[in-house]
């Protein structure tokens, strides 16, 4: 079987307050670490999310 094109990733809080976000990236056009400026509402504000792997 072929791989999926898409792959679902973990977007974690870079500010460490432990919230995440689970969302889909496209793995043949984006193959570098995702980052993406998103609201963290445990701070209440917008930080960086970094991409992580799903355990």
């Amino acid at each position: 079987m072929a791989k999926p094109t898409t792959a679902k990733i973990r977007l974690n809080s870079s500010s460490g307050s432990g919230f995440f976000y689970v969302t889909k990236k496209n793995t043949r056009t984006m193959t570098e670490k995702f980052k993406i400026k998103k609201y963290d509402p445990v701070l209440r504000k917008h930080v960086e999310f970094n991409e992580g792997k799903i355990k």
